[in-house]
């Protein structure tokens, strides 16, 4: 049976996170969540829905992600996949089967969860998001032929794949860097329409302009950082 580990990078979550836990399938055998410096009940939440909880006092996603990663690696038996998903509910959690599918039936090594706009509810991204993932995926297809639309934060990969990334960033370049590694090293990768609500609580990124600003500096920096080596 494939093992299946989920991590959720979550920073003040509380009103969000059990909603995420008790809708992800029972076909995971690990939901991990990572707090992130909370200051709410997210962690008592998150433990009460059944979730293994884990603290990185360094504020960012990346490093949120890493912490999860550290742990997954800590662990006597190793997972088959990992996917990764917001703790904030703006994903549908019970798609997570749609979206390891192609890994489980096909052997793609890396799929996206893509956002489709006729999938999402309006208003669920904010025009910063929108015009960040454009350009974003348009200087991949650019620079790497990539078939990216998208730098969905639901998302799942092998793990084995995922340890040959070698993850570094810390904070919002996380996505871009995980998609643009999984190009360099030609591994497979594919996408899944999912649908896409707003979230619960405001966003720590597009909802500020400074956390626009420098996720858009991140992600830019990840991708020319990438087409010129």
């Amino acid at each position: 049976m494939t093992d299946i580990k989920v991590i959720i990078p979550a920073f003040n979550e509380a009103d969000s996170i059990a909603h995420v836990i008790n809708e992800i399938p029972k076909s995971v055998s690990e939901v991990i969540v990572v707090n992130n410096n909370s200051t709410d009940d997210t962690v008592k939440n998150a433990e009460a829905a059944g979730a293994t909880v884990l603290t990185e006092t360094r504020k960012g996603y990346g490093y949120a992600c890493l912490k999860g990663l550290d742990y997954v690696a800590s662990t006597s038996k190793k997972p088959d996949i990992i996917v990764f998903i917001d703790g904030d509910y703006s994903d549908y959690p019970e798609e997570l089967d749609k979206i390891v599918a192609p890994i489980l039936e096909n052997d793609i090594d890396f799929v996206v969860g893509a956002r489709t706009k006729s999938l999402r509810e309006e208003g669920s991204m904010t025009p910063q998001q929108i015009f960040g993932n454009w350009l974003a995926t348009f200087l991949m297809r650019l620079f790497f032929g990539a078939k990216f639309t998208d730098l969905g934060p639901f998302r799942a990969i092998k793990y084995e794949k995922l340890k040959e990334l070698n993850m570094e960033d810390k904070t919002y370049g996380w996505t871009v860097e995980m998609q643009l590694k999984v190009l360099k090293k030609k591994m497979t990768y594919t996408e899944v329409p999912v649908r896409y609500k707003r979230r619960i609580g405001i966003s720590k990124v597009s909802g500020t302009v400074k956390g626009s600003i420098f996720a858009g500096i991140k992600i830019l920096g990840w991708i020319f950082k990438y087409s010129i080596k």
